[in-house]
């Protein structure tokens, strides 16, 4: 939809008003590497993309929130004196996550506000749609209101939206990459002190390619949460040996000394998480560097470890990244997100995109009775006001 087709709506369904719409809008995400690193207090490499999330919105005179999605049918109005715990609300349950932290901030405006979500991130897969859609109302919120919190800090604030109302124990990569994006750049991320930089992306005849598996994608009721308590566990164990809180604390070589002592399956969670933040490491480096090549073996070594030590792939994801690292001019691929579903990344020559898309369709077609959708993957600014 176009902005002006948006004002149009908007206005068809909540009327006019003195008050002013403001129009905001906050990017998807893929993460290059560095998956599942977040919540364990590692390093990633995100970037945000150009499909994202608009967020219309009016400030009203009445204090409840109404929220109305373009996609969805479901209208919702809630009550501010009404956000102090989760609440049947489906997809309205990320907005009012984000305004209860206001709340907690002691940031609560007498007004309440009449808001239109428009999303053109592919549902299900897996490119971060919902912190897309916190980030775009954290945003909006506060430029609104003039409460002059950080981007940074209002990534924070819709990180811990998604723990309280979404049940989902997510890392801090979706919303900091939704907000912090840069236009061809990627966000070298440490997870654990929030000290980022930006690395240039410079493929030169390569271009990132995302391929939608339309495998459902739905974290809520998937075994993220346990691959997460997993890794707490995991911890209990190493720190029988080394003094650490977090698995990014120890070092490939020192959890060789003892890996053979923790049980196989805290043992294989731990070694993706240590071995995944010392990929993204060198992937890192091999960008800087202008070594693509390089990157994309690192790229495959993670979807490696991703489908046998982490767990977290599956037959479509699987499918996609085999068929794809042996079509000539792919020299990369691996999923991308959370996994269970959602979307993988490819690196492909430009010169063999198109013969990469066909293959891709229908071979994975073939395997699994499923259609793929490809896109080339434009790496965008983060969160920012439109109108």
């Amino acid at each position: 939809m176009t902005i002006q087709e948006l004002q149009t709506l908007f206005i068809s369904k909540y009327g006019h008003s003195h008050e002013p719409l403001h129009i905001y809008f906050s990017p998807g995400r893929i993460n290059l590497i560095g998956e599942h690193t977040d919540y364990n207090g590692g390093y990633v490499l995100p970037a945000a993309i150009s499909y994202g999330t608009y967020c219309c919105i009016r400030k009203n005179s009445i204090p409840y929130i109404e929220c109305l999605s373009v996609q969805i049918p479901q209208h919702y109005t809630i009550l501010l004196n009404d956000i102090s715990k989760k609440n049947n609300l489906g997809w309205a349950n990320y907005i009012i996550g984000v305004y209860a932290q206001f709340v907690k901030k002691q940031l609560q405006s007498h007004n309440g506000y009449q808001i239109l979500i428009y999303g053109n991130v592919p549902q299900g897969a897996g490119l971060s749609s919902s912190a897309s859609l916190e980030m775009s109302v954290a945003y909006a919120i506060n430029d609104i209101e003039q409460y002059n919190i950080p981007v940074i800090e209002l990534a924070s604030m819709c990180q811990q939206a998604e723990h309280e109302y979404a049940g989902v124990h997510c890392g801090i990569m979706d919303q900091f990459a939704s907000g912090m994006g840069k236009k061809d750049s990627a966000i070298y991320l440490n997870c654990k002190t929030l000290d980022f930089s930006y690395v240039p992306i410079v493929l030169d005849e390569y271009n990132i390619i995302i391929t939608n598996s339309n495998s459902p994608h739905a974290l809520e009721s998937s075994k993220y949460n346990e691959r997460v308590n997993e890794c707490k566990q995991a911890v209990k164990y190493i720190q029988q040996y080394y003094t650490i809180s977090q698995l990014s604390e120890i070092s490939v070589n020192k959890f060789k000394t003892i890996e053979e002592k923790i049980p196989e399956l805290y043992r294989k969670r731990a070694r993706h998480v240590i071995t995944e933040i010392d990929r993204t490491q060198k992937a890192v480096e091999a960008l800087n560097a202008g070594k693509i090549s390089l990157f994309g073996n690192i790229m495959n070594e993670s979807h490696n470890s991703l489908q046998h030590d982490y767990e977290v792939t599956g037959m479509y994801l699987d499918t996609i990244t085999s068929v794809a690292q042996s079509i000539d001019g792919c020299i990369g691929s691996r999923m991308t997100g959370g996994g269970f579903g959602g979307s993988t990344i490819s690196i492909v020559h430009n010169s063999s995109i198109q013969n990469f898309i066909t293959i891709i369709s229908t071979e994975y077609h073939k395997i699994t009775g499923i259609e793929a959708n490809c896109y080339i993957a434009q790496i965008s600014n983060g969160t920012h006001k439109i109108i």
